[in-house]
């Protein structure tokens, strides 16, 4: 595994912590508030903070034009569907459950990394993609059961974190000389301009002023989601390996079950219990490195 420099690991830890506890807070801030209009005051309240982060580390922001279309292609798989979709979701499912669906993402990584870019995957990592199917399986079964059930949001969670696997890879393999945190700003931005569009088109008859609650699920998403932690993301993805990179992702799910069931009071069921367990066991198949036999050992 790759060793990690201590910055490294400290903004891996706080991005765990941040991304985790983000769910039960997205929960309560859509709760009886469009989830469309509730993303697009976070990205107009974080942007201009982020845009005086770089101001104050004296970061450009110019991008070169032959560079937009590619910046363009990373915001849509990265961003655009990922956002757009995922709050929607929340809002039908609890935010442990989303959690869990939304960081299946290693997983259509490891997949997709296998099919279209030629990664060979052993039978290790083929066996954690089984263990989070039938995660998600136990989650959609639960959906199916219970009488509030909302199976769609369960296909639009999975569906986020397919596309956000894509723009993973394309980040991992994009050659953009561009400063990590212009591109965080860049994407931010064209995804800003995005989900105002799709509010004003979808939610516009719904339009109101948050409570007091929901402002501070905004402020706490504008500042540690699209000021903080997208960026760290991007950071890491970036400078670090596939495993290193996505280390944090085991932990986030279950940060986001329990920080869900201690604040919004959401029962655990067994079902929710054993799709916790898969999906670690699933993204550690994937993630960690195999075991080497010593040399000369027979």
């Amino acid at each position: 595994m790759h060793a990690l420099s201590r910055r490294q690991l400290t903004v891996l830890i706080a991005l765990t912590l941040v991304w985790g506890i983000n769910w039960p807070i997205m929960k309560l801030g859509v709760t009886g508030y469009p989830p469309l209009t509730f993303r697009t005051l976070c990205m107009v309240l974080g942007l201009p903070v982020l845009g005086g982060v770089l101001v104050a580390l004296k970061v450009p922001f110019r991008i070169e034009q032959r560079y937009w279309p590619e910046l363009f292609k990373l915001a849509v798989f990265n961003m655009f569907f990922w956002h757009a979709l995922a709050i929607v979701a929340i809002q039908s499912l609890s935010s442990g459950r989303a959690a869990i669906l939304g960081y299946t993402m290693p997983i259509f990584s490891a997949v997709i990394g296998a099919l279209w870019f030629g990664d060979r995957l052993s039978a290790r990592a083929w066996g954690g993609v089984a263990a989070a199917a039938l995660g998600v399986a136990l989650l959609l079964w639960h959906e199916l059961t219970a009488m509030a059930g909302r199976p769609l949001g369960v296909l639009m969670m999975l569906t986020a974190a397919g596309t956000w696997a894509v723009g993973t890879r394309m980040l991992r393999r994009t050659s953009l000389p561009v400063p990590t945190l212009a591109i965080a700003f860049w994407m931010t931005a064209m995804t800003t301009v995005v989900m105002t569009g799709l509010s004003l088109a979808l939610e516009r008859n719904q339009w109101r002023w948050p409570s007091p609650e929901g402002w501070g699920a905004v402020v706490f998403n504008a500042l540690g989601v699209f000021v903080f932690a997208q960026t760290a993301w991007l950071y890491l993805a970036r400078g670090l390996p596939p495993v290193a990179s996505t280390l944090s992702v085991m932990f986030i799910p279950v940060v986001g079950v329990f920080s869900g069931a201690l604040w919004l009071g959401e029962v655990l069921h067994w079902q929710d219990w054993a799709a916790v367990g898969l999906m670690v066991l699933a993204i550690a198949t994937v993630l960690l490195p195999a075991t080497r036999r010593p040399s000369g050992s027979v």
